[in-house]
């Protein structure tokens, strides 16, 4: 049987960083994490031949749009090869929620692309980067990982790239989802030639300033994601400046800073996720605020307006409503 082909895109995060005067940094390159594929294993690898890309070497808090989008193009570009098995991306603990959901929403092979880092620097006597690596490459070769979208392993997990949220800073099981099995909506477009749409994200709580949303709004924002409280509720002043918002050609969506469960509108009195939705804004049921933030800058930078938007949501939702 013939080796399986992967592709290992580097990108920097706390997987190739090592310990400085000035904090960990990303210091290692591709060729550096690729594993020693000869080394004896009480777990053999599978038999993989590894192709290692430098794409960048950044810390991922410190990402750019910019930079997330290369990451996609590296992607489709390395599944261009029909010989390629699948895909693996190290990247940043940070905000590989983000990334790998946007990687996710373009992903219409059927062949796995997997994104994995670390929680220590690799010069740590706890590194667990080189495991999540192995980890990875054997789930990109594993055929039942075919038709699955973006996956993430870390810490001997694994999760699909949508509905995943970091949970800890020094766990090796560094993420969680809010659900195990969202539905996949894709958007069909040219990542290289995708508008640029700003949208801001804001967490709310009891106090905040209703003028964030008109400061957003008055700084040419397309787009609010609103971290609410609970199941999406919040302050009547805040919802009057949503109605505002919205009336200005702004899409708002909906989320809640709560991690766990759907945000289901259940409150009235003004503040409720009822009221927020009567004055425009969309509700994500799933997907929290840093994937939902990623869908609607997407969405507003390949064109979509609100109704499309609501709908791409409503899809998202393994209940459909």
């Amino acid at each position: 049987m013939a080796a399986s082909r992967i592709v290992l895109l580097t990108t920097g995060g706390t997987v190739a960083a090592t310990t400085t005067a000035d904090g960990a940094v990303p210091a290692l390159a591709a060729a550096d994490l690729v594993p020693d594929l000869a080394a004896p294993r009480t777990d053999p690898l599978p038999d993989i031949s590894v192709t290692a890309t430098d794409l960048m070497s950044v810390d991922s808090s410190a990402m750019t749009a910019t930079e997330r989008f290369r990451i996609v193009g590296g992607i489709a570009d390395a599944l261009t090869d029909p010989d390629v098995t699948g895909v693996v991306v190290t990247h940043g603990t940070d905000t590989m929620e983000e990334t790998a959901y946007l990687a996710d929403l373009f992903h219409t092979d059927d062949r796995p692309v997997v994104f994995t880092g670390a929680q220590f620097p690799a010069d740590a006597p706890n590194a667990d980067g080189p495991r999540n690596i192995e980890d990875a490459l054997r789930v990109a070769a594993d055929p039942s990982s075919r038709g699955k979208g973006t996956l993430v392993v870390l810490g001997g997990r694994m999760w699909s790239a949508r509905g995943i949220f970091k949970v800890s800073t020094d766990n090796p099981i560094a993420f969680d989802t809010a659900h195990p099995d969202l539905p996949r909506p894709v958007i069909d477009a040219d990542v290289t030639k995708i508008g640029h749409a700003r949208v801001d994200a804001f967490t709310l709580y009891p106090g905040v300033s209703p003028g964030i949303i008109a400061a957003a709004v008055s700084q040419n924002a397309a787009g609010i994601v609103l971290a609410a409280t609970g199941s999406g509720n919040t302050h009547p002043d805040v919802t009057a400046q949503v109605a505002g918002a919205v009336h200005d050609g702004v899409v708002v969506v909906v989320t809640s800073r709560v991690p766990y469960g759907p945000i289901v509108p259940t409150y009235g009195g003004g503040g409720g996720a009822v009221d927020l939705q009567r004055a425009g804004a969309i509700i994500s049921r799933w997907l929290r605020a840093p994937q939902a933030r990623i869908a609607l800058a997407v969405l507003l930078g390949t064109g979509h307006d609100a109704p499309r938007i609501a709908e791409f949501f409503r899809a998202s939702d393994p209940t459909g409503d």
